[in-house]
């Protein structure tokens, strides 16, 4: 076997063609070692802490002079402008799109006001602005208390450290008014010496106990979604627990389905108001979005909410994931098409095919609710008694927990639209079967007539059907919001003011 030396004396073109190679690939190693040199150059710089962020720092200004990317993204969510077919992020009245609401919610301050959702960045602005939480003019007053602050603040767990989570439960939502100033952020979801994914809300462990979890054995899959789970869940205020405290629950002992909750709370005889009109104790469903996911076929395979409402981007060669918490509806692209190779037009269309379905029979479950509740009262107004009455007022319940079990969960009809539908056909069900109830009770008291559907074409309309007196109720809000808040918001400031920040 001829050397390389001989091969190449022979055939100098070998030589050569030797020589280039080895050129072409030390030039190539060394571009590779350059690039891997710049971009740990550019992630020393990146990750170079500017700030040194305590346990529980509530400033969102502050981690984003650490981690800027993120932080810009995050403040997106200010933006108001898309809208899709159902809902979306800009302010608008369901009471005035769909005024069916303020009957079924009659005696219950969802009826005064409520609004869909905008982004994160609104969080304090619209619990305080709504109607809901009242116009207390001291720390004591006003119809909510203090746990309604619980998902809405970075401030929240900071106070929970500082307090206690039971001390935090205590007393009016207005008592904390001063203290919880900071919107949704950062230090909600992460742990600032690791960044890693954390939970700051106990309900959410103490629900995964009451099931035999340990949330602390989460992955950090999963943990994209739990992170969201601390809030996007359905829940309730237990004034068992601790004294003097009403104490924020997840009612997931029995499972996470839509009748293992309403098994928990008939057992314990749980409920959130009596209804104004049908006297039936009424349960409402906050936003149980954590739970209908998990009935539907993302979960299933393992997606998290994060995938799909906060997907990964890349900006200067660095990428991260994107804190612009928002409809994937509005970034089909990094979002669906990551997974589906079908067009947008076509991924959208697919959307809401299933919302509309979902919504027509959610529509009507709402119309035959709003009839029953009038019967009832009907029949309340012609001498029926309690025992009577206790089916009827049980089966509307029921029918309406289902609804509104739907219609809170924010994006359920495409999150797990089989469970949603099945959901929505069960509650017609139900609400028929307790109509023929009453059409045979209202029979017995001598009234077989249909009962006229009242006129609630809008707001204003359902609003004076049911007794309300909005002037006095916007009037004492307007009062509140120019005269209370600000006082608040300047104590708060004096109070970071005060704040030690330590700059690296």
């Amino acid at each position: 076997m001829k050397s390389l030396k001989s091969t190449i004396e022979q055939k100098p073109i070998i030589g050569w063609l030797l020589f280039l190679i080895t050129i072409l690939v030390v030039f190539l190693l060394g571009l590779l070692a350059s690039s891997i040199m710049e971009r740990r150059a550019e992630a020393s710089f990146v990750n170079v802490p500017q700030v040194t962020l305590s346990e529980f720092e509530p400033r969102n200004e502050l981690w984003g002079e650490n981690f800027p990317r993120e932080y810009q993204s995050y403040y997106q969510t200010a933006d108001t402008n898309f809208r899709s077919k159902y809902n979306g992020n800009t302010m608008i009245d369901m009471l005035e799109e769909d005024p069916r609401l303020v009957v079924l919610w009659a005696g219950y301050g969802f009826s005064k006001d409520y609004n869909q959702g905008r982004g994160h960045y609104y969080a304090i602005e619209d619990i305080q602005k709504t109607l809901r939480t009242g116009a207390p003019k001291n720390a004591n007053e006003g119809p909510m208390p203090s746990t309604c602050w619980t998902c809405k603040s970075p401030d929240v767990p900071r106070l929970m450290e500082e307090h206690g989570v039971a001390e935090f439960y205590k007393g009016k939502w207005a008592r904390l008014g001063a203290e919880v100033v900071n919107t949704i952020g950062c230090a909600d979801c992460h742990d600032p010496k690791t960044m890693n994914l954390r939970i700051t809300r106990p309900a959410l462990v103490e629900a995964f106990e009451k099931m035999g979890k340990d949330v602390n054995k989460a992955s950090h899959q999963e943990m994209r979604t739990l992170v969201c789970a601390q809030c996007h869940v359905e829940y309730y205020f237990n004034k068992e627990t601790v004294e003097g405290a009403q104490y924020l629950t997840f009612p997931w002992a029995k499972g996470l389905t839509v009748e293992d909750a309403e098994a928990y709370y008939d057992e314990m005889g749980f409920s959130d108001w009596t209804h104004a009109l049908s006297k039936a104790p009424m349960l409402k469903a906050q936003h149980p979005g954590y739970e209908l996911f998990q009935q539907g076929i993302h979960a299933e395979r393992g997606v998290s909410c994060a995938d799909c409402h906060m997907p990964y981007k890349s900006e200067g060669g660095q990428k991260f994931t994107d804190h612009h918490i928002q409809s994937p509806l509005n970034n089909v692209a990094n979002s669906c098409q990551v997974c589906h190779r079908e067009e947008t037009a076509t991924l959208i269309k697919n959307v809401f095919d299933r919302q509309d379905k979902t919504i027509k029979n959610r529509d009507k479950l709402e119309e035959l609710l709003v009839r029953a509740h009038l019967e009832a009262q009907k029949a309340w107004e012609l001498g029926a008694n309690e025992a009577e009455m206790e089916a009827i007022l049980m089966g509307i319940r029921h029918a309406q927990w289902r609804w509104d079990y739907a219609a809170a969960s924010h994006g359920g009809s495409f999150h797990a639209p089989l469970e949603t539908s099945r959901i929505i056909s069960t509650g017609i069900t139900i609400v028929q079967e307790t109509r023929i109830k009453l059409a045979r009770l209202l029979a017995a008291k001598g009234f077989d007539e249909e009962l006229p559907y009242p006129d609630i074409s809008t707001k204003a309309k359902a609003q004076a059907f049911i007794g309300l007196d909005m002037e006095k109720e916007n009037a004492e809000k307007a009062d509140f919001l120019e005269n209370v808040i600000p006082v608040w918001l300047e104590a708060a400031q004096q109070r970071e003011d005060s704040w030690d920040v330590v700059r690296n």
